[in-house]
């Protein structure tokens, strides 16, 4: 054998472990990505399906607390109309009494505010009292005293309101519920790639897939987390009870 060709079958065989190592290393790579993937798609699954259980309780509560507040705004307006009408009843005995005192009957106009103070004490409210008192003094209705009206439908308006920010968080949820699926596709897509890496047969090829996975990869984990975790999350709390 010539010194050449022994110097070409050096080459040959330089080569050759060469490319082994290059593949040893490749599919090194490969396995350690596909390790990472596997733990940052459990990871957004998970995260995702955390998100879909807040959803469905926030709208569960929403839809609880809606049907509270309507009842009780409708509560509230049967009360403001029963004392509509117990204002009426004031009004009629205000007028009895002041054609008794036009007839100098003091007696019977005496009598009738026992009955007015009776009528009110049996059936007005502390505030609807109060607001009694004031149109007194100011020779008014009721329920031309500042904020009065509004006062019915306090309560029923503050449970509506908490029951439009839970349906808002549901959205929310919702939301951020697509995107961490969104994101689990995305690595079910990096993991068929990397799986894919060993089937073809020239390096180059295999880089190059791999290299595209890696890239989709990171896409999706930087997208990952800029979404938001559900809200009270806590990590420690699924394993300290």
């Amino acid at each position: 054998m010539s010194e050449e060709n022994v110097k070409v079958e050096a080459a040959e065989t330089e080569g050759k472990k060469k490319k082994e190592i290059d593949e040893s290393k490749l599919e090194l790579v490969t396995a350690i990505f596909l390790g990472i993937t596997a733990i940052l798609t459990a990871w957004a699954t998970w995260i995702g399906s955390l998100h879909g259980g807040n959803q469905a309780t926030n709208y569960t509560k929403s839809n609880n607390l809606s049907a509270q507040g309507n009842s009780m705004y409708n509560e509230a307006s049967q009360m403001y109309m029963q004392d509509m009408l117990l204002w009426n009843t004031i009004n009629d005995y205000l007028f009895d009494k002041d054609v008794a005192q036009a007839n100098g009957n003091t007696k019977e106009a005496a009598l009738i505010d026992e009955k007015i103070d009776l009528l009110i004490a049996d059936n007005a409210s502390e505030d609807f009292a109060e607001a009694i008192d004031w149109a007194f003094e100011n020779d008014a209705t009721p329920f031309d005293m500042e904020g009065f009206v509004d006062g019915y439908y306090t309560e029923a308006n503050e449970t509506l309101d908490e029951a439009e920010a839970l349906l808002e968080e549901g959205r929310t949820d919702n939301a951020n519920g697509d995107a961490y699926n969104l994101v689990t596709v995305l690595y079910s897509i990096v993991l068929f790639l990397l799986g894919i890496v060993g089937i073809f047969k020239k390096l180059p090829n295999r880089v190059v897939v791999l290299i595209i996975s890696i890239v989709l990869l990171v896409i999706a984990t930087i997208y990952m987390v800029t979404i938001p975790l559900p809200t009270g999350f806590s990590l420690g709390s699924f394993f300290v009870r």
